[in-house]
């Protein structure tokens, strides 16, 4: 028998930090919050999450920030 198992990543989901403050440039609104969670999957089906990765970039400035980066206000705008 033969078993088809890993990990893959699921579909990004984006979201718009319109409240948030960039750390580098200071404008307020331009940044934009991408979250990817990695799955076990069995036979190519999702069977639970592993781990999950959140980037924001600026439109401003493009300072890239991953999550240990991100301000008390950039926390408070992510969805939950």
């Amino acid at each position: 028998m033969i078993l088809f198992f890993g990990t893959r990543p699921g579909k990004p989901e984006t979201a718009q930090l319109l409240h948030a403050t960039c750390p580098y440039c200071q404008q307020k609104g331009t940044l934009t919050a991408v979250a990817t969670k990695n799955y076990f999957h069995l036979f190519w089906i999702k069977l639970f999450k592993i781990s999950k990765t959140t980037i924001a970039e600026c439109s401003h400035c493009k300072g890239g920030f991953y999550e240990n980066e991100f301000t008390e206000e950039m926390n408070s705008e992510l969805p939950k």
